[in-house]
């Protein structure tokens, strides 16, 4: 029979997860062109689940026979999800009904994603990792095809799904094989078994790190990124290139460190390679790009990167705490820079899907100089430029990678940084030094999203200390 503490342990989960079960219904009795209710509803579903969440702060238990944990990681973690939740609605808001696209599913849809990449976080078992990934990746399949009279939409939303579920093959049968090998998918179960073959349990973990790097794009698993980000609207290529993101990490950390830490050894040299391998290729990519849409795709890949690179030391009890804290610290910094970029490219985006070439940004210093400023804010930012938040993440880790005695995989992270200035800076050289009339969509929430992410990415990095100490605090036990 189920615990109370196994409830108090998933409340903001059910809460949002009811949540978005009675806005499925809601939506049914708001008339087409009062949309914006539904986006209220949604945004309002987060906002309180937010607020369970945020008072969870410095607890801790487990539910459903260890199955699902709630600790400073998760709650930290989900923290991260409900505000990216948030400006993602922000951002779509006006875009969905200027793109024809304003139906009520998609924040429901939205709503349910959002749940998928909360239980990843919260996940202790094997099982409900499979559940969480498959519950925040199906929403996304359908989102990234929500724009039905685009091809490029359709094809999008399919390639994602076959992709994904190839991927998601892999996570099953490295699951079979760890228990196979140990005789249980608890991960604290795992940690604490006699494996009856190392090697079985070596490929296991190497199978599910694939389906990871599946879903936080990192090379030589990335080919889905580009199209998918291209294709599907633009708002939901912004909720993408985050959420998934944080989940995929969050997922990875958290089965890794606490069930696969003697693994160490064999992993070490494989997430090596994944690392460099990601920013070295995603940066090299970005450069030819002429589509800011795909420009934006290969730099989250390269991000993705940059984030495994706190994960390489992750077997070395000394570093690992510090390695994780960057890590977490790295990706509320990307997020940041990333949804206001995204809303950038938003507001320069035209019904008929013009506005998407760099090219268009042309005149934007001189006609918008404050959207030409925040434009500039978060490509600095996402180079490591002072004075961003960007730079201070990228120092916390390359210091912890330095520390855990990864030389070599620091000074790659430092070359490729100097090469993503080129196409960062490019866009800005455009913005200020090329003739152009770009024509900009002015809607509130999104210049709220925008305005908000450009000063909290100068603000934040002048006062770097508490966020990191917030992060620290979110270590695995």
């Amino acid at each position: 029979m189920p615990q109370p503490t196994d409830f108090q342990t998933i409340l903001p989960l059910t809460i949002l997860i009811v949540w978005a079960c009675a806005l499925l219904l809601v939506d049914l009795l708001i008339p087409k062109e009062r949309k914006w209710i539904t986006a209220f509803l949604a945004a309002a579903g987060l906002a309180v689940t937010l607020s369970f969440t945020i008072a969870q702060l410095g607890r801790s238990s487990t539910g459903f026979s260890g199955m699902v944990v709630q600790d400073g990681f998760s709650t930290f973690l989900n923290a991260l999800q409900l505000v990216c939740g948030l400006f993602s609605i922000a951002i779509a808001y006006g875009y969905v009904k200027r793109m024809g696209l304003e139906r009520g599913e998609y924040y429901t849809l939205l709503l349910f994603s959002v749940t998928g990449m909360m239980l990843m976080a919260q996940a202790a078992d094997l099982i409900v990792v499979f559940l969480a990934l498959e519950l925040l990746s199906i929403p996304l399949y359908v989102l990234a095809a929500f724009n039905r009279m685009q091809s490029a939409s359709d094809e999008a939303g399919l390639k994602y799904f076959l992709l994904g579920a190839f991927s998601t093959g892999f996570v099953v049968y490295g699951i079979a094989l760890v228990f196979g090998a140990t005789g249980t998918t608890n991960l604290a179960s795992i940690l604490a078994s006699t494996p009856t073959s190392s090697v079985l349990l070596t490929i296991g973990a190497a199978l599910i790190l694939v389906g990871f790097a599946f879903k936080v794009a990192a090379v030589p698993f990335h080919m889905w990124t580009p199209d998918v980000y291209q294709g599907a609207p633009t708002s939901v290529t912004g909720f993408m290139a985050a959420g998934a993101k944080i989940a995929g990490f969050s997922a990875l950390l958290r089965v890794f460190s606490t069930a696969f830490p003697a693994l160490a050894v064999d992993m070490t040299d494989i997430l090596w390679g994944l690392s460099a391998l990601t920013m070295i290729g995603g940066n090299l990519l970005a450069i030819s790009q002429s589509d800011i849409k795909r420009m934006l795709a290969y730099s989250s890949i390269a991000h993705a990167g940059y984030i495994l690179m706190a994960f390489v030391p992750y077997g070395n009890a000394d570093v690992a705490p510090v390695a994780i804290a960057s890590g977490l610290f790295y990706l509320v910094a990307y997020a940041v820079s990333n949804f206001g970029a995204w809303g950038i490219v938003i507001a320069l985006e035209k019904s008929e899907g013009k506005g998407l070439a760099i090219s268009d940004y042309a005149g934007l210093g001189r006609k918008y100089p404050v959207l030409a400023a925040a434009m500039t804010v978060f490509m600095l930012s996402l180079i490591g430029f002072p004075p961003t938040l960007g730079l201070v993440g990228k120092f916390y880790l390359f210091r912890s990678v330095m520390a855990g005695g990864f030389l070599w995989l620091a000074i790659i992270g430092v070359v490729t940084s100097l090469i993503s200035a080129y196409y960062y800076l490019r866009v800005v050289v455009t913005m200020y030094m090329h003739e152009g009339e770009p024509s900009v969509t002015s809607e509130f929430w999104l210049d709220f999203t925008w305005g908000l992410s450009a000063l909290a990415t100068v603000v934040l990095s002048f006062m770097p200390q508490a966020l990191f100490v917030m992060a620290s605090s979110a270590l695995l036990k």
